[in-house]
């Protein structure tokens, strides 16, 4: 079954041959056939290994019966090479070149009849139509996943081959995709070729870029079927689902605790490679996220944009809000197990379970007493320090 794209394999040429302008190849394309078809001294071509009267195309391999049909046939394989007189790229029919040079003139002639969104190819016309129908011809053999295009379809089947054709000469990595690769290496180039109109923020892809200027128009595109709450970004979306599912496809190598998305086990990681990547520019202190510094800095600049809209109090962070938020609702969600007390946030029913286990987690570095607070470990430190 067709995928509404044509492709069709490259006849074999030397490199010469695309370097010439088409009269050039053309004009040595009939000597060649004039010489093949001289009265005077004829010659076979040199073939070794093929049978008597059968002659073998250099071009493309094609085996004939006579000399004669060699070179008729050399003629019209030649006159397949189609040259693109702009980015000098050679095709093996009129057609396809005709195709690729909507490319440089921006011409699409091809509109959708339902939402009007024009193509190049009535090929391509034909793949996003499918988008309108449902249609999807293409199976996977192994999963039975259903796809559009024969093309989206090979990039699938890697998943299960495990097949990497792209890699990066930087670092090696490799990807499914060429798109994937080609936006990889932006990261080494330091590439952001796509603005955001609004803020002028620059991104390394096309689709990241649409997400983000969601984020100004406001549009959430994504509802989940759960709850119905909408997201800007499919990525997004899929992440959340996962908290209806329990699913947590991310696991970590050194403790196998597990995670909804791979940003989340990334942060994780840091807990045991130690590595604090953000730094205060103010007191050099360092924080495993860009989150946790942001909210850090507003205690060197006073910033407080959370606002209590019960008592207008405010906070440097908007979870420090919601746990204050709870004091006016009288809503305690978190009870501990052993004396059923309840407490406004998990930090503090954390705190408060120590009492039962007698766990006391911060020691003095110089006399090693221990404490079942922070702030009661920094209170002790201070006597060290008393001359």
């Amino acid at each position: 079954m067709s995928s509404g794209i044509d492709f069709e394999e490259p006849v074999p040429y030397v490199e010469e041959n695309i370097m010439k302008s088409l009269p050039e190849e053309q004009e040595e394309i009939m000597i060649k056939d004039k010489d093949l078809h001289s009265s005077e001294n004829p010659k076979e071509p040199e073939n070794p290994g093929l049978s008597s009267g059968t002659y073998l195309c250099p071009d493309s391999e094609k085996c004939l019966g006579t000399n004669k049909s060699l070179g008729k046939h050399r003629v019209h394989v030649e006159k397949k090479l189609f040259a693109c007189s702009e980015c000098v790229k050679c095709f093996t029919s009129k057609r396809i070149l005709t195709v690729h040079e909507r490319i440089h003139t921006g011409e699409k002639l091809f509109a959708c009849s339902e939402c009007e969104k024009c193509f190049s190819s009535n090929s391509n016309l034909t793949a996003h139509e499918r988008i309108h129908t449902g249609e999807k011809p293409f199976t996977c053999s192994e999963c039975g996943k259903c796809f559009t295009t024969k093309g989206e379809l090979t990039i699938h089947e890697r998943i299960h081959t495990g097949e990497m054709p792209f890699a990066c000469s930087e670092c090696e990595k490799c990807f499914r995709v060429m798109s994937e690769l080609t936006t990889h290496e932006r990261i080494h180039t330091g590439e952001k070729p796509f603005a955001c109109s609004e803020c002028v923020k620059c991104f390394t892809s096309k689709h990241i870029l649409t997400a983000h200027e969601r984020i100004h128009t406001g549009e959430k595109l994504f509802a989940c079927s759960e709850c119905e709450k909408c997201f800007s970004s499919k990525s997004t979306l899929t992440a959340h689902e996962r908290i209806h599912t329990g699913e947590k496809p991310f696991a970590c190598s050194e403790c196998r605790k597990c995670f909804r998305t791979k940003s989340e086990l990334t942060l994780h990681e840091r807990i045991h490679t130690g590595e604090k990547p953000f730094v205060c520019s103010e007191c050099g202190k360092c924080f495993i996220t860009k989150g946790e510094l942001t909210i850090h800095e507003r205690i060197h600049t006073g910033e407080k944009p959370f606002a209590c809209s019960e008592c207008e109090k405010c906070f440097r962070s908007k979870s420090y809000l919601t746990v204050h938020e709870k004091i006016h609702t009288g809503h305690k969600p978190f009870a501990c197990s052993e004396c059923e007390k309840c407490f406004t946030s998990k930090s503090y029913l954390t705190k408060h379970e120590r009492i039962h286990t007698g766990e006391k987690p911060f020691a003095c570095s110089e006399c090693r007493k221990c404490f079942v607070r922070k702030h009661s470990l920094t209170a002790h430190e201070r006597t060290h320090k008393i001359v």
